[in-house]
């Protein structure tokens, strides 16, 4: 907002003022931010907790909001979620090669930011005996 408001060629007073307008009638607001942020970003393009807090932690966000914000994911919510995209997942690899197949597996959940227990728990659980 600071960024746009400068672009605008708008004076530091001016900026001030605006800001304060905008946190006193709740336009800005941090912990509405990260609660809508980790809600989405979960829901809809299904990342995982740590993605989620990084993304946060990149936006200067308060340890306290990040907290917060987690806990709008439910914890079946984030289990239901994460069994359904690596079930997906695993059925969408044409890998015939076992070891590459549990490499991409396990580099793609990670990088949707779930937790490392959780991923290689359930390659475990996905590949055949």
């Amino acid at each position: 907002m600071i960024k746009k408001s400068r672009e605008l060629l708008l004076s530091p007073s001016e900026i001030d003022e605006v800001v304060v307008y905008l946190i006193q009638n709740n336009f800005l607001n941090e912990e509405r931010f990260a609660c809508s942020f980790a809600r989405g970003k979960h829901r809809i393009k299904h990342w995982g907790k740590i993605r989620i807090v990084n993304e946060l932690k990149f936006r200067n966000i308060s340890t306290y909001n990040i907290n917060k914000a987690l806990k709008e994911i439910t914890p079946e919510e984030y289990l239901q979620s994460f069994n359904s995209i690596t079930e997906k997942f695993w059925e969408s690899l044409s890998e015939s090669n076992p070891l590459k197949k549990r490499k991409k597996f396990c580099d793609y959940l990670l990088r949707k930011g779930f937790e490392s227990n959780l991923v290689y728990g359930k390659v475990k659980e996905l590949e055949p005996s």
